[in-house]
């Protein structure tokens, strides 16, 4: 045994130093550019594909991330053919990569809230809020199909944040998901796809902000000034097929209880589980060993004051934050509505547009744990050392989290500086029959944020490439750019929500206890299902002038028959029936 690893490691190491070699002969011949895009050509693909390869094939998150942002630097490093200091080189410019990305304070603050929150759900664990809070759920979300409904209600709720959903939707619904025999994989894949697609498209959150700016921006590139980026916001709603059909897809299948793919396999082991049998998941940080302490009265209370706490602190974190900025900025039409109607629905929304939302996550985040810790002093549940030390535990489950988003994080920078969206900007962006760009356009936006793990980076990337185009295949139609723009926005969340690199997607594998890339390989199914809708149903007859009005019940239609050919019931009768 000891001889065959020994060989398959000196087999890795030959190929990977070949590898190597032959990287740096291929580059090293390639002439200088300052456009690496250009420059690198088709190996701008090889980090993502480097990070997300070996991602599926060891099922090794940690060393898959470190391995793509390596090759990203190795290639950036290459002069000739001495491998050796390549490396060297790659591995201080990595060093220098991942520290640039935690001193990022956007980066910071939300590595800050994460861990906080961490701490929150362990206290509110400890407290037996998370019982009490999972028993009275149970006693209504009695069955799978209404546990998943639930979730999926909770998840609409929690419409200000992707993060602050997948971190507090996950947690508070896995003890009822456990107990109904509904499978991580599934409860995971609900709360990551009411998630980024729930704040893409509502009119408060961290989401809108750069959302609006990009789409004023885009606009004024082409000379319509006119129009707001907001007003523009609005019209994209009803086409951006992917966020509504991936929604209305949940509720269909929670309904139905028809699986297919991998998730089949996924929910038909759970239904196999015997009663009260230990749940262990390999490689999935959470709070699964965190028990209520022994002898204490359980009261929905001690969850819902922290999280209500966090929920409703982040919303006036949100205010306050965007407030000073706009008081403290040199727009006087905005300082203007903030003088005049500050607590307007006009004057709110433009105080969260320009909020900075890792800050007051974490501001919202420190304000929780110091409520759940004096409620714990203070209801004698754990003594002030206790309750400090338990929080810090919590935070503790959240450090393999953190260490994944560094990576990922550094390896969406090392994909800019090697070009990689910039390329298939350039490779795909060519003359096309007009019906089909806003289609072109959404998976465009897909493979940048699928290869870079970052909707947000996709975007900004995207946005000012799109917005002009459209708006000359188009010869000037309004509507036809606005079907465009969704198609840039909801791509981008499309692309992100398959991607193992995305931080949404590392989020909800965490919040929900899930394997991480078990809950990419059952997810990436239902997605793509999805968009494969959203393209021929949405956004091809949308590029042919066909309404969003018709184009919607037809999509739920089709995702309907089609959940019904490809999928197969997974039998929880017996245990609704046990429920009743």
């Amino acid at each position: 045994m000891n001889i065959n690893n020994n060989m398959k490691l000196g087999l890795i190491a030959a190929i990977s130093i070949i590898a190597l070699f032959v990287l740096s002969l291929w580059i090293s011949q390639t002439p200088a550019n300052d456009d690496n895009s250009i420059r690198f050509g088709i190996l701008t693909l090889l980090p993502p594909l480097v990070a997300i390869g070996l991602a599926f094939i060891t099922k090794e998150t940690i060393l898959s991330l470190f391995m793509g942002v390596f090759v990203g630097e190795f290639m950036l490093c290459v002069n000739d053919l001495n491998i050796v200091s390549t490396a060297i080189n790659a591995f201080l410019q990595m060093g220098s990569q991942i520290i640039s990305c935690m001193a990022d304070p956007w980066n910071a603050g939300i590595i800050l809230q994460c861990l906080l929150i961490g701490g929150i759900i362990q206290l509110v664990t400890k407290m037996g809020g998370a019982k009490a809070l999972a028993d009275t759920f149970a006693r209504r979300a009695d069955t799978p199909r209404k546990a998943q409904l639930f979730t999926w209600f909770l998840g609409l709720c929690v419409f200000f944040d992707d993060y602050a959903n997948s971190l507090i939707v996950g947690p508070i619904m896995r003890p009822v998901m456990d107990k109904l025999k509904v499978s991580r994989e599934k409860l995971a894949f609900i709360v990551d796809a009411t998630a980024a697609p729930v704040a893409g498209i509502a009119i408060i959150s961290t989401w809108i902000g750069l959302e609006i700016s990009l789409i004023a921006a885009g606009f004024e590139s082409v000379g319509v000034t006119n129009v707001t980026g907001f007003g523009i916001f609005l019209q994209t709603i009803p086409y951006r097929f992917y966020n509504i059909f991936i929604l209305l897809f949940i509720v269909i299948s929670s309904i139905t209880l028809y699986e297919f793919g991998p998730m089949k396999k996924a929910e038909q082991t759970a239904r196999k589980r015997k009663e009260n049998e230990e749940i262990i998941v390999p490689n999935a940080p959470g709070f699964d060993e965190v028990k209520p302490v022994e002898g204490i009265k359980l009261s929905i209370w001690n969850a819902i004051i922290p999280i209500g706490t966090l929920i409703i602190g982040a919303l006036i974190a949100f205010y306050w934050s965007g407030y000073t900025t706009i008081l403290g900025g040199e727009d006087q039409a905005l300082i203007a509505i903030m003088k005049s109607s500050p607590l307007s629905f006009n004057g709110v929304f433009t105080a969260l547009s320009q909020s900075d939302a890792s800050v007051a996550l974490f501001q919202a985040a420190l304000l929780a744990s110091i409520v759940a810790i004096v409620m714990a002093v203070g209801e004698r549940i754990l003594t002030i050392e206790d309750a400090i030390s338990e929080w810090i535990g919590g935070m503790k489950t959240i450090v393999i989290t953190g260490v994944i988003l560094l990576l990922a994080w550094s390896l969406g920078g090392v994909i800019g500086d090697v070009g990689t969206a910039n390329y298939l900007v350039g490779v795909l962006k060519n003359t096309l029959p007009q019906f089909i760009v806003p289609a072109l356009i959404f998976i465009l936006g897909a493979l940048i944020s699928f290869a870079t793990g970052t909707a947000y980076g996709t975007m900004s990337i995207l946005m000012p490439l799109a917005i002009p185009l459209a708006w000359a295949v188009g010869s000037g139609d309004m509507s036809f750019t606005i079907v465009c723009t969704s198609g840039v926005l909801t791509g981008a969340i499309f692309g992100d929500h398959c991607s193992p690199i995305s931080d949404t997607t590392i989020l909800s594998s965490m919040g929900t206890s899930c394997n991480h890339i078990d809950h990419v390989q059952t997810q990436i199914y239902y997605a793509i299902f999805v968009a494969s809708v959203a393209i021929f149903i949405g956004y091809i007859p949308a590029g042919l002038g066909i309404p969003w009005f018709i184009s919607i019940p037809i999509g739920v239609v089709v995702m309907y028959v089609g959940l019904k050919i490809l999928g197969q019931k997974v039998d929880f009768d017996e245990v609704e029936e046990s429920s009743s």
